[in-house]
Parts: structure tokens; C-alpha cells; sequence
């Protein structure tokens, strides 16, 4: 197992991505704390894994919110002693109903996508410290590297930060075993935040032409990379993004 014994917190881990990597992680032998504001999702995660043999824990974390997660890691700690694995996942779409140019949806982006990752790496450096190590794993988007349209102006800024502070931190924690990689999906599964104009199926089927591989990416095809990034196998990555978009960012 590539992640045995090991604990692992994964922020938005009720859905989508989350929800893969949760399920991953609890395959391969990791402790999960399965971190979220929806409670009810959340805890249908958690047992989720539990009957498929799997260790779990439910945690409410509003990643926004600096208290919350203080209270999160100690709580962590307090039960498991340490942490090994940060996965920052937790995050809003670029598409709205509000406009792409709403500055209240700038903000919200900016808040959800960008300073919960800084919240994240602050306070998990922290308690990884304590652990001897760990690995940080930061969810960014190919929308950090290229313009894409139908996405509020913003989307790409916020997602564009998580990709400067994975670099940046990956060279403030290299000396203490802290590992801080991060990984840009492409297209996916629309999002449970998904609205506005890249909600519509006649406007996501042209983005589709538009990849190499003329598909949307899985949620299992993130996870898998996710986990690589999160074992030991990864041991001598740090500050690097890996793209996982069919081709998209290519051309």
C-alpha cells in the first residue's frame, strides 16, 4: 500500500476530485480525514470508505476561515497524532450566474481558491513539522497558464496564485522534508458550482473539439495523480505542477 499508516487531510473531500482522492488514499492504506462544510455529503463519504474496508474521519472545515483551521489541525493532531498529507482540493468554478466580471465573484475566488491554499500550507507546514515531514498537495488549473473562455475573468488569477505558491513554498519547507507539488486538471465533470455559460452542453462540446484527446478528464484520473504526488514514490518532487488535460494545455 503507497500511503500505509499514513494520515492524510483532504480539503472538498465530499465530491468530485475530493471524493476520488479520499477513496484512493483509504484504498491504499492512508488514515483520511475527510474535510468539508456540506456535513451530510461529507459523511456519506466517509461511510463510503468504511464499507469498502477503508479508515475515515469527517472534519467541518471552512477553508476560508483562519480559526477553523486551527481548530481542523489541532484536532487532527489531537486525534491522530500527526499529519503526513495535506491535499488542498477545496475550490469554486470559474462559472457563474452573477457575471464574469461580478467583483463579489472576484472576491469569492479569491477566497475560496486562492487563500484557503495559504491557510492550508500555513497551518499544515506547521503540524507536518511536527511530523518529521509530509507532502502538500495544492489543486490548481491549465486556467493558471492559459485564457479560456466562458470562465470569470478572475478564475485563472485565483488559480494562478495557488501555482506561484506552490512553487514558493516547495523552496520555504524543502529544508524541513515538506514537499509542496501541485496538480492542473483540464476539463472535467462540470463542478457542483458550475453556472453560467460553460454549465450549457452546446458550449462544453466545443471546449471538448478543442482537446487533443476530444474527452473530459475523470475525477479518477486526478486522484491517481494526486496520490503519486502525496506517496513516497514522489519523494524527491517538490514545487512542480502536473498537467493533466488531455493535451489541452498543448496547443
Amino acid at each position: 500500500m503507497r500511503l500505509r499508516d499514513k494520515v492524510a487531510l483532504i480539503t472538498g473531500a465530499s465530491n468530485g476530485v475530493g471524493r476520488a482522492t479520499a477513496a484512493t488514499f483509504a484504498c491504499e492504506g492512508a488514515m483520511v480525514v475527510v474535510a468539508d462544510i456540506d456535513d451530510v455529503t461529507g459523511a456519506d463519504t466517509v461511510e463510503e470508505i468504511h464499507s469498502a474496508g477503508g479508515r475515515a474521519h469527517y472534519l467541518h472545515l471552512d477553508v476560508t476561515d483562519e480559526a477553523s483551521w486551527r481548530t481542523a489541525i489541532e484536532e487532527v493532531l489531537s486525534h491522530f497524532g500527526r499529519l503526513d498529507v495535506l491535499v488542498n482540493n477545496a475550490g469554486i468554478s470559474g462559472s457563474c450566474d452573477t457575471g464574469l466580471t461580478s467583483t463579489d465573484y472576484f472576491d469569492r475566488l479569491m477566497s475560496v481558491n486562492a487563500r484557503s491554499v495559504f491557510l492550508g500550507i500555513k497551518h499544515g507546514s506547521a503540524a507536518m513539522r511536527h511530523s518529521g515531514g509530509g507532502s502538500i498537495v495544492n489543486l490548481s488549473s491549465i486556467s493558471a497558464s492559459i485564457g479560456l473562455r466562458g470562465v470569470h475573468i478572475g478564475y485563472g488569477a485565483s488559480k494562478a496564485a495557488v501555482k506561484s505558491m506552490t512553487t514558493t513554498g516547495a523552496v520555504h519547507y524543502a529544508a524541513d522534508g515538506i514537499r509542496v507539488n501541485a496538480v492542473a486538471p483540464g476539463m472535467l465533470p462540470p463542478m457542483r458550482t458550475t453556472r453560467g455559460t460553460s454549465s450549457d452542453p452546446v458550449f462544453r462540446a466545443t471546449q471538448v473539439d478543442a482537446i487533443p484527446m476530444k474527452r473530459v478528464g475523470e475525477v479518477q484520473e486526478v486522484a491517481n495523480v494526486v496520490l503519486f504526488l502525496a506517496s513516497d514514490e514522489s519523494s524527491y518532487v517538490t514545487g512542480t505542477e502536473t498537467v493533466v488535460d488531455g493535451g489541452w494545455n498543448s496547443v
